[in-house]
């Protein structure tokens, strides 16, 4: 509590109060990206059941090709109503707050609000989605999943920190042997992660025919180094310098970071909204793009392993 701020209900009323209903599968839940709510609710001990209707999931069954499932963007396209903005109470950058230190009447308002245009959106797309032949997909494959990808996301996937920290190692002396190779074929140090500092070496120091150009001068894109590296050392040197060091800081250095101090496990975000395809993405990190072709991909990828007594099942 703020100085200040009203007296307000204690958290364990709260929930003593909510739990029973919360848990009840005969009382219906509607909501915007109940997912999240699931997941916010299992780390206080409260399991939501009784999920009706989401209105991010109906929006995208019924139009998979919106830019944004959002409520704020939903609010647009079905209400034609602006809601209030989150930064507009919190700030951003240095001054931003925590929304605990919201004052109480703000945080209200934007709660309330975002409880009824849920409530709103949910009563506009139920009744769309009931003359859609999408209803099948929404009741019976959509909201039936929204559960298990949240006890998916919060049971996470375990990896091998000493693997990926040994790795790291590793890549870093093999990124500066690379590097060794590339400044000795230049004949100076430059710094190879610095696409003006290539594109001098490459097109007018030694002269290579250009291949692309941008508003900035030569590219030395990736399709521009592979097309290089058919007639010269050097590109390839790059290439290699480029992909290793993209693993390294992306996922060999990453992912420990983002592991779990405790149980060592990562826990993505599952999104059914992400696709137009219908695919499942994944973010906060996307483990969907591991690379497999290259040998380190591979060896990256046994850095997810299973607890003792269980093992990872692959299917598709």
């Amino acid at each position: 509590r703020y100085l200040g701020m009203p007296k307000q209900l204690s958290h364990d009323l709260v929930i003593d109060k909510l739990k029973p209903i919360l848990e009840s599968s005969s009382v219906g839940k509607v909501g915007q990206n109940l997912k999240y709510d699931m997941n916010v609710l299992a780390r206080i001990g409260v399991r939501l059941e009784g999920i009706r209707e989401d209105s991010m999931l109906a929006a995208y069954i019924l139009n998979a090709t919106l830019s944004s499932y959002s409520l704020d963007a939903l609010a647009r396209e079905e209400l034609q109503h602006e809601t209030i903005s989150y930064k507009s109470l919190t700030g951003t950058g240095k001054k931003q707050i925590g929304f605990d230190e919201v004052a109480v009447e703000d945080a209200s308002r934007y709660a309330s609000e975002d409880a009824d245009i849920a409530y709103k959106l949910c009563e506009i797309l139920a009744k769309r989605m009931g003359s859609s032949p999408m209803e099948h997909v929404y009741r019976d494959l959509e909201l039936p999943l929204v559960p298990v990808l949240a006890k998916m996301e919060q049971t996470g996937i375990k990896i091998d920190v000493p693997h990926l920290q040994a790795l790291s190692t590793e890549f870093a002396t093999r990124l500066r042997e690379i590097e060794a190779k590339a400044h000795a074929l230049i004949g100076e140090t430059i710094n190879l992660a610095s696409p003006k500092q290539l594109s001098h070496v490459f097109f007018e120091k030694l002269g290579y025919p250009v291949i692309k150009k941008t508003k900035t001068g030569y590219s030395t894109d990736q399709e521009v180094l592979e097309t290089l590296a058919k007639d010269y050392e050097l590109p390839g040197v790059v290439l290699e310098y480029r992909m290793l060091a993209k693993l390294k800081s992306t996922y060999v250095d990453a992912l420990p970071k983002l592991a779990d101090s405790g149980s060592g496990r990562v826990h993505t975000s599952y999104n059914q909204t992400g696709t137009a395809t219908g695919r499942l993405s994944s973010t906060d990190p996307n483990l969907q793009n591991i690379p497999i072709r290259s040998e380190d991909g591979k060896r990256i990828r046994k850095a997810f392993v299973a607890d003792e007594g269980w093992c990872l099942v692959a299917a598709d």
